[in-house]
């Protein structure tokens, strides 16, 4: 599937640029073009795989380089006044070559939270490819304006894309992790994640055809739903053609097919019931696709099809496809597992929570300060009787 990537704001910035560093890894294909843009200069200039030419900074006139210091309200405006800034990069990209947009970013800064939605409505109403979000939830931990600013922009960012595809820190920090090589592992979790899904069905010449191809309409015919979307991957090292299965092959040997079978079935279990970017009840998904990736070798579609079946019974979906993505060079087998359309996300329901209590709060905050302004004014006209 061929992707134009934008990251919006810090955190969409450097998932960019992981993305950037694992398509040219796997020589995967999925990236046809990568946007960064953000309110910061240090943040653009600290980036190392984005081209320096696609690198865009808004908010010059307001903020001077400096960002917009986890205010989201002021990034909302300076997207919305260096829209046509923005739209010059895109511009640049060659969209017939393009399958989706991804919009990539933090929902809990100033920048990517108040940007990504006005750029989502604004490729929506341009462009007629899809159009897909991949939010990045803060911890909880990192304090109280970054889940109140996630809270706010979550269901604007649903609203303004075809699909919301979420990552939740707060799922994924592990503890004793320094803050910096915590977000630099999980960004390359990230792009592993969603990268490998991306990636199935861009065959190039000279590559392996899947037994069960996995193309682009696959993807977006899953995405298809709209709502929100995670993620599940499961992975085990095996023997490759280079190492024992090579001298098992000149010996006329026959490779364990079963064996095979089996594995992707387990791996599929596991990715779906193991640590999704987005914890979620699995039977809420309105939709799902299985791929299988790694070695052709250790690929095979009764594997695939077992664990799609399997998948099938776990959401009580119909829709739940699955395929292959056969990747020579790698000595891992693994499983990627999309839902989507889920609806039963603890995560999302205490955001929402939280939407609803600071609601109320500035509401009563509101209605206290007039209070107290009318009573102000009653004592000055009082004073004002007695002079």
């Amino acid at each position: 599937m061929k992707l134009a990537l934008i990251g919006f704001g810090q955190a969409g910035g450097k998932v960019v640029d992981e993305f950037l560093a694992f398509d040219a890894r796997i020589n995967g294909g999925f990236v046809e073009s990568a946007i960064a843009i953000n309110s910061a200069t240090t943040d653009l200039k600290g980036l190392e795989h984005v081209p320096m030419e696609n690198r865009v900074l808004i908010g010059q006139a307001r903020v001077k380089g400096h960002g917009v210091g986890a205010d989201n309200e002021l990034g909302a405006e300076i997207a919305n006044a260096d829209s046509d800034e923005i739209q010059a990069a895109i511009d640049r990209i060659p969209v017939h070559e393009v399958d989706a947009f991804l919009v990539v970013a933090g929902m809990g800064g100033g920048t990517g939270s108040g940007g990504a939605p006005v750029l989502a409505r604004q490729l929506k109403r341009i462009y007629t490819q899809p159009v897909y979000g991949l939010g990045l939830l803060p911890g909880t931990d990192e304090g109280s304006i970054y889940t109140l600013n996630a809270a706010r922009s979550f269901r604007t960012f649903v609203d303004e894309v075809d699909n919301l595809l979420v990552f939740d820190n707060d799922a994924w920090r592990s503890a004793g992790e320094s803050v910096g090589s915590g977000y630099d592992r999980i960004n390359r979790e990230i792009a592993e994640r969603f990268g490998l899904l991306f990636a199935a069905g861009e065959v190039r010449q000279g590559d392996h055809v899947a037994e069960s191809v996995v193309d682009s309409s696959e993807i977006i015919n899953t995405l298809s739903s709209s709502g929100v979307s995670t993620i599940g991957y499961a992975s085990e090292t095996v023997e490759t053609n280079e190492g024992l299965l090579s001298s098992l092959t000149s010996s006329d040997e026959t490779f364990d097919e079963g064996a095979a079978t089996n594995r992707l079935t387990s791996l599929v279990r596991k990715a779906t019931l193991g640590r999704l970017t987005l914890p979620c009840d699995v039977a809420s998904a309105d939709r799902g696709l299985v791929v299988a990736s790694g070695p052709p070798e250790h690929l095979n579609r009764k594997g695939v099809e077992r664990g799609r079946q399997w998948l099938e019974d776990e959401t009580g979906s119909m829709e739940i496809r699955g395929g292959d993505y056969p990747i020579p060079e790698r000595d891992e087998v693994g499983a990627i597992v999309l839902l989507s359309g889920v609806t039963d996300v603890p995560r999302i329901d205490r955001l929402q929570q939280v939407a609803i209590e600071t609601q109320e709060t500035t509401a009563d905050v509101q209605a206290s300060a007039d209070e107290e302004f009318a009573s102000l004014m009653d004592t000055g006209g009082e004073l004002d009787a007695l002079f």
